[in-house]
């Protein structure tokens, strides 16, 4: 090549330069690529499970070589790389057949404990996708600033969490009334001073 005039030198600095912008340019897709091998050889998650990676929850539509297609619960679909799935936490909502329901619940300091406790331990044995076992937990948790806390912890099938979940807030409320158990709200006392 050096008999043709043109110098070796920058020659080859043109192509190591060129040989780094490609390395550069393909980094993403590759690190895609074996994110998409991780994943496909791993498999910590499958179509039709619901996932929350990345910042976005949703179903999984299809896991491409490249990236993973979610659709978000508002119907969005998120092409999430495979390179930052596979180097990233992956919380799988369905993996296991059963998930635990964790709800608080705020009773006024002048409502009688042991009938708070009754009232959100029959409503909870009673709704008929609440499992049996383990056994529902209830049981005051708080001493907050408005009201005592009564935490409610109920296992289901992992396909009825949110039936469930929805359920307990509304028939809360209903029972709560029923019972004339108070729902506090946060209030202050002012107090205006005159000199």
């Amino acid at each position: 090549i050096s008999l043709l005039g043109i110098d070796t030198n920058s020659l080859v600095a043109v192509i190591a330069a060129a040989g780094f912008a490609v390395g550069l340019a393909l980094k993403e897709y590759l690190a895609n690529f074996a994110g998409g091998v991780i994943l496909l050889t791993l498999r910590p998650f499958k179509v039709g499970d619901v996932i929350e990676a990345n910042g976005y929850s949703g179903t999984v539509e299809a896991i491409q070589i490249l990236y993973t297609r979610v659709a978000t619960f508002d119907n969005k679909v998120v092409l999430i790389p495979n390179g930052v799935l596979s180097n990233s936490s992956i919380t799988n909502f369905t993996l296991k057949d059963t998930r635990r329901v964790d709800l608080s619940f705020g009773a006024a300091y002048e409502a009688d404990t042991d009938k708070v406790v009754k009232v959100l331990k029959d409503m909870v044995n009673n709704h008929p996708l609440v499992l049996v076992e383990p056994e529902p937990f209830v049981r005051m948790s708080e001493h907050a600033d408005s009201a005592i806390i009564y935490s409610v912890k109920a296992w289901v099938k992992t396909d009825d969490y949110w039936s469930v979940y929805f359920d307990l807030i509304e028939a809360a409320k209903r029972r709560f009334d029923e019972e004339n158990i108070a729902i506090p709200y946060p209030q202050r006392d002012v107090y205006v001073y005159q000199k």
